[in-house]
């Protein structure tokens, strides 16, 4: 019984440390019209609103859609509350949140037969609720005066990095650079964000957004982009953001990288 009660101590002892964490990250609702975001931003420490920040904004899968906003900080919310990050990239980073019954990128999914899903990705084509709310959010940061225009990032994982890809296409001319994981899109839209670098990654054995769109992507990209990394992690399924976000490189290149 002792081990059985020390057992559960510690595991609501590390969760109330995450939560106390996460606690970090600011509440905020985005609402304009009939656009309506919530999100959570975690300002950098010792913040002035005098200077002006790098501002990333980073996309959530499918599973940390909802209201109550909070769920999106589940992947990805630790890595920028590390110490040596927070110290060598001080910086603006936004999390908004999906509702539950949209999606970040249009795209229509469907049944396999196979008891799982086909993405077939529309080339073109108007925003989800989502993600015409999410550019009226992003719009909106960078009207802030704290807000430097030149380093505005984004990154997303599965939903979120096929969110990426649509955002970036949307509003070409805002992002310095970006990270999209496990994500896709319609290989016709990629001429409208070949200027601006990316990072992708995928795993080989994933099983639930297959690797072959990132693929054809990053080739695509190799041809008439810009700049291009692809990174393959061959025994990976579908969580290949843990390996993503333990690449020491990922963030300093992400903020080498200026308009």
């Amino acid at each position: 019984m002792k081990k059985i009660f020390l057992t559960i101590f510690m595991m609501a002892f590390v969760f109330m440390m995450k939560a106390q964490d996460f606690n970090k990250y600011d509440k905020g609702n985005f609402i304009k019209g009939k656009d309506s975001i919530s999100y959570r931003i975690l300002f950098p420490e010792n913040f002035n609103p005098a200077q002006k920040y790098p501002i990333v904004f980073f996309l959530h899968g499918s599973g940390e859609r909802g209201n109550d906003n909070e769920s999106q900080l589940v992947h990805g919310g630790k890595l920028f509350l590390k110490d040596d990050i927070r110290k060598n990239f001080p910086a603006i980073v936004v999390f908004p949140q999906c509702p539950a019954n949209d999606y970040w990128a249009n795209v229509n999914i469907a049944p396999n037969g196979q008891g799982k899903r086909s993405f077939s990705f529309v080339e073109g084509g108007k925003p989800t609720k989502a993600m015409h709310a999410l550019q009226g959010m992003v719009k909106d940061f960078l009207k802030k005066p704290f807000v430097n225009k030149a380093q505005v990032y984004v990154g997303g994982l599965s939903m979120g990095g096929m969110g990426t890809y649509e955002l970036l296409r949307r509003q070409r001319k805002t992002f310095a650079a970006a990270i999209a994981i496990c994500g896709g899109d319609n290989t016709n839209n990629i001429d409208k964000y070949k200027t601006v670098p990316l990072w992708i990654f995928h795993g080989g054995k994933d099983d639930v957004v297959d690797p072959a769109f990132s693929i054809a992507i990053s080739e695509r990209l190799k041809t008439v982009g810009d700049e291009v990394k692809f990174t393959l992690y061959p025994l990976s399924n579908h969580n290949s953001w843990d390996s993503a976000f333990a690449e020491p490189q990922l963030l300093p290149w992400l903020f080498s990288h200026k308009r």
